[in-house]
């Protein structure tokens, strides 16, 4: 068992990484980046985007999100599931807290953690989250 000061380190710099992660995503508008890891393992990354074979373009000419643009945390556990891996006991760090529909994913996906980098201005995936018994935590990924 991983005593809770080691857990917060660990948990710190994977939400770091994600923020790194999140860098990959061409959307102007806001980068978002998401990690899961199970067993001390990073088993599936995945930033907000475009789905596979479509332009690299987020936003349109009024810089409004395209409708079907996915965002980090259902392009990481979608990817999964083309995967030999599964996402049971996992932890998922993501830079933002996820949407509703995200938050649905993830207790579908079996992820048991959630630790998420900044507050959304809407609450109604950590709600979701926390209802279905999904430990979420919230940390500033800046932190030192």
């Amino acid at each position: 068992m991983v005593s809770n000061d080691k857990q917060h380190k660990f948990d710190l710099r994977y939400l770091q990484m994600a923020k790194i992660w999140a860098q990959n995503s061409y959307c102007q508008r806001r980068q978002v980046g998401a990690l899961v890891v199970k067993e001390g393992m990073i088993i599936s990354d995945g930033y907000n985007g475009t789905p596979s074979g479509f332009e690299n373009v987020c936003e349109d000419d009024n810089n409004v999100t395209k409708p079907y643009v996915l965002h980090a945390e259902a392009n990481a556990i979608t990817k999964l599931a083309r995967s030999s891996n599964n996402s049971d006991g996992a932890t998922i760090y993501i830079t933002a807290s996820p949407c509703i529909e995200c938050a649905k994913l993830i207790i579908q996906a079996g992820i048991k953690r959630v630790v998420y980098g900044e507050q959304y201005r809407l609450t109604d995936g950590i709600d979701l989250l926390k209802r279905a018994g999904i430990e979420t935590i919230y940390m500033n990924p800046d932190e030192v």
